[in-house]
């Protein structure tokens, strides 16, 4: 098992969203009732089953890295946005700027250290459109958003349409939301299997430090 390789995904939001048991759920499959403020970041790992049932079936480990949402800690946050594979935006389905709040989280975290000082944090989909990296929005407290339907607060998401990424609402203290086989417990996989790709390709493109001092020294052979 210690030699399984592994993935790195973010997960991001604003504070109070429910980050924390929402991973919680994901890697421990069962509810977290009293999650605390994440400080800085906290990390946990999934065992992730890379194509499950098929004959190119590989166990890979899934690190999930739930960010601290504290606007105090925006200028800290770079340190962990590097060698990222996946990114999981996470909304509150009764808090309408939560949602609208994903596209400064999804322009940070893409953007690092580049952000331009006077556009700040404001997304703007065509400096991203060749972005690789595979994107998941989640929306959580669905049981206190039922109430809110007439408000539209459960439509699709427009980040989502806007990133062709997947999305599915739940209630992170329902163990059955993500349940084997369930359309939310589905697409998770399916974002898993597309994280688990992005990094074997960049596996494949990548070129080691031998192999870069070998071609120097080729290159300089008279």
């Amino acid at each position: 098992m210690a030699d399984l390789e592994k993935v790195k995904v973010l997960v991001v939001g604003d504070s109070g969203v429910g980050k924390t048991s929402l991973v919680h759920l994901i890697c421990h499959n069962e509810p977290c009732y009293t999650p605390t403020a994440t400080i800085g970041c906290s990390v946990e790992v999934k065992l992730h089953e890379y194509r499950a049932g098929t004959p190119s079936e590989k166990d890979f480990f899934v690190e999930l890295w739930d960010i601290g949402g504290a606007a105090s800690h925006a200028n800290s946050r770079s340190i962990f946005y590097h060698q990222v594979q996946g990114i999981i935006l996470v909304h509150d389905l009764t808090n309408r700027k939560s949602h609208q709040n994903l596209r400064k989280w999804l322009a940070e975290t893409l953007s690092k250290d580049d952000l331009k000082p006077n556009n700040g944090y404001d997304f703007d989909p065509e400096q991203f459109a060749g972005n690789q990296t595979p994107i998941l929005v989640i929306g959580t407290k669905i049981d206190s958003a039922q109430s809110l339907r007439e408000k539209n607060t459960l439509r699709s998401s427009h980040i989502a349409e806007e990133c062709g990424a997947d999305e599915f609402n739940l209630d992170c203290l329902q163990v059955k939301q993500l349940a084997p086989g369930s359309t939310n417990a589905v697409k998770l996989s399916r974002f898993f299997d597309k994280v688990v790709e992005r990094k074997l390709s960049s596996n494949q493109g990548h070129i080691s430090p031998m192999q870069t001092r070998r071609v120097w020294k080729n290159s300089h052979a008279d």
